[in-house]
């Protein structure tokens, strides 16, 4: 089979104008970034029309080094719908740097299941990561500006919480100095760079409901406290303005195509891991204007992704899910079942037996937000149909409906299964109002406590003497009904990365709290997680190139 740039090269792309009129965006309304990419004015949002469309998420078992293609199924299942006549748009992140020439490539789906033009959106796209990467280091400068000449009288911080932040994953940034050389570098500190996936502003810009509620929050941004224990925000500084004025275009969704030319928006990059893991509100509401279904992702697994999307998007956003999709492999399943990573493509019945039960208790989980929940089989070439059996006799077994996707290699054909699944699930057994896993009235320990224990399986939580300290400043801010972000691997339910399949009664440590209180939620640092990723031993950098004017390497 073709690679999936060789594909993505050879698939005819209409111009985005046309894509956008298809859907009903007036031509004039669009703002094209060269010929197949565009951004679309907020305003031509319709909540009316909002109320009336649905809204699918899709979600995973617990990542593995298998992969599950999550972002390929929802891609899949948008051009599945749409080929059984239903009027269906996907909703996706914007891909990071740091994976792109990092771990895996791109971001962008896969095979026929992708959108396009996929060597864009996986480099510099329309300039949003770059727009607000620029934007929160522009408020660093600003901040070591007023420190700077502010020295003599006083006004200087007690405590700094603001970090730089770069799309590149450099293990050297995490723990750094700045103003060595002199007095007239500024003050000698110390600080670090996260990447720019888990920054502030990019939740900011992912939670906004306009370019109003973008200045505000932005405002509020905490950078640290005095000396007499007041906390100093953007608005002390009185930059909100000159920051928003950053991110006024990048705040408008980016509309491009799919390998079967109907459009998906794509905008905004948190990581789940280390962030909330969802692409914009703007861009899904976007997607339930224009679209009768609107397909959007979590990243990760659904311990880390949905839980997210349910407990801190759909809470702010008002959204109501009518179902979930959790995309599960064979190899992932054999790896959680305990088979060695070298024979997963080997037929294993008992590990894949095995590996059902983190499958088992994702479905828990989800049903335990009262969603609705489907299961769907992404296909590899080396399963075989007796695994295929054992895992859609397993979901019958449980109740929940069952359906095989070949996506990757079949584009919107293969999908079809499966969006005739999603419709039928949600015409005949419609799901029931979103509960979430805690109340905005919990005290900040009892939301970690009710993650933790819950979704996770934990049987207990410890907080370093940081984190104890963090959680009275919360207190004293007046800010505890703020939902939670918990960080932590994404490759287990534990904080151990290797701990595969389900895990139960373990402690997991809070190590700090960050408190993004422009974003208006609590991060919550758990175990060795780093908001700034290394590179691997051999990164996918080692393998992209340009040959004959072609970008070669990324998929």
């Amino acid at each position: 089979m073709r690679t999936d740039i060789e594909i993505a090269r050879e698939t005819p792309l209409k111009k985005i104008k046309e894509v956008a009129t298809e859907i009903g965006i007036p031509r004039e309304e669009v703002q094209n970034y060269g010929r197949y990419i565009a951004k679309v004015p907020i305003h031509l949002i319709d909540e009316q029309k909002i109320k009336k469309h649905k809204l699918i998420l899709v979600t995973a078992i617990t990542p593995n080094k298998a992969g599950v293609g999550k972002t390929t199924v929802s891609i899949g299942l948008a051009l599945g719908l749409n080929r059984i006549g239903k009027k269906a748009i996907v909703a996706l992140r914007e891909p990071s740097l740091g994976p792109c020439f990092g771990l895996k490539g791109g971001a962008a789906g896969g095979g026929h299941a992708q959108v396009l033009p996929m060597e864009n959106i996986n480099l510099h796209f329309t300039g949003d990561f770059h727009a607000i990467t620029s934007a929160h280091n522009m408020i660093t400068a600003l901040l070591d500006n007023y420190l700077y000449h502010n020295r003599s009288n006083g006004a200087i911080l007690k405590e700094i919480k603001w970090k730089r932040v770069l799309d590149v994953n450099d293990r050297g940034l995490r723990s750094i100095v700045t103003g060595l050389g002199g007095q007239a570098n500024g003050i000698p500190t110390e600080t670090g760079f996260d990447i720019t996936p888990a920054s502030e502003i990019m939740a900011i810009f992912c939670l906004s409901t306009d370019i109003d509620d973008l200045k505000r929050r932005i405002g509020n941004i905490l950078l640290g406290y005095t000396f007499d224990n007041k906390p100093f925000t953007v608005n002390d500084l009185g930059v909100a303005g000159a920051i928003t004025a950053l991110l006024k275009d990048a705040l408008l969704p980016n509309i491009v195509q799919t390998t079967e030319n109907s459009a998906a928006f794509v905008h905004g990059g948190p990581f789940a891991n280390i962030a909330h893991g969802c692409n914009s509100i703007l861009a899904t509401k976007m997607a339930l204007t224009y679209g009768d279904y609107a397909i959007t992702e979590a990243g990760f697994g659904a311990d880390l992704g949905a839980e997210k999307f349910f407990d801190i998007k759909c809470r702010k956003a008002g959204l109501q899910p009518d179902l979930t999709v959790i995309v599960a492999t064979a190899q992932s399943l054999k790896l959680h079942g305990g088979a060695d990573e070298t024979e997963i493509k080997k037929p294993n019945m008992a590990c894949l037996m095995k590996g059902l039960e983190n499958l088992d208790k994702h479905i828990e989980n989800i049903q335990g937000f009262g969603q609705k929940v489907i299961v769907t089989f992404n296909r590899f070439a080396c399963d075989s149909q007796e695994e295929i059996d054992l895992v859609a006799t397993h979901c019958k077994e449980k109740g929940v409906g069952f359906a095989l996707n070949t996506v990757f290699a079949d584009g919107g054909k293969g999908g079809e299964e499966l969006a005739r699944l999603v419709v039928e699930t949600i015409e005949s057994s419609p799901t029931t109002p979103l509960q979430f896993a805690y109340n905005d009235s919990d005290s900040v320990c009892e939301k970690i406590e009710k993650v933790t224990k819950k979704i996770y399986g934990a049987g207990s939580v410890v907080y370093a003497s940081l984190a104890e300290k963090k959680l009275k400043q919360i207190e004293e801010l007046g800010i505890s009904h703020y939902p939670i972000c918990i960080a932590k691997t994404q490759y287990s339910f534990s904080s151990d990365p290797k701990a595969h399949g389900v895990v139960k009664g373990f402690e997991l440590k809070v190590r700090d709290i960050i408190i993004n209180n422009g974003a208006e939620m609590i991060v919550v640092i758990m175990g060795e997680i780093m908001r700034m990723p290394g590179l691997p031993k051999e990164p996918q950098a080692l393998h992209i190139d340009v040959v004959n004017g072609d970008i070669e390497g990324l998929s």
